[in-house]
């Protein structure tokens, strides 16, 4: 076993004991991603489109430091302090997975840290984009 924790600036750090991401072999798991802004710890905004913007480009980082990317994700969860939001959320969430999405649970929960409107979490392959190894994916 293959285990290396993530770790980026790009992403707001962890509030707690554990990892933004932890790559086991070829699969990336991430942490649930907040609507936060890394380095500020402010949301993006208080509507659920700006936290799901937000919170997806946090889950970008995270992957992209481990060596993938939203191409190669498999599965995400989404948790929505409001199921009412679920359409609205869906509208940005869509933008950011527009060709073969990934697989996908959506859930309500009774409350989010620090009062936030989403939380999304993912499990990626692990392609080394970052490292220039051709894996033929959109990726920068």
């Amino acid at each position: 076993m293959n285990k290396q924790i993530i770790f980026t600036d790009g992403a707001p750090a962890a509030v707690g004991p554990y990892s933004q991401g932890v790559r086991l072999d070829d699969f990336i798991f991430t942490a649930g991603q907040l609507g936060i802004i890394p380095g500020d710890k402010e949301f993006a905004g208080p509507d659920i489109e700006a936290q799901t913007r937000q919170a997806l480009e946090n889950l970008k980082a995270v992957l992209e430091a481990g060596g993938s990317c939203l191409d190669h994700v498999i599965k995400t969860t989404v948790f929505l302090q409001d199921i009412e939001e679920f359409s609205r959320m869906n509208a940005v969430y869509a933008g950011f997975f527009p060709e073969a999405p990934p697989a996908r649970s959506a859930v309500q929960v009774a409350a989010l840290p620090l009062g936030g409107r989403v939380e999304i979490e993912a499990v990626a392959e692990a392609c080394d984009c970052n490292a220039s190894k051709g894996c033929g994916c959109n990726c920068s």
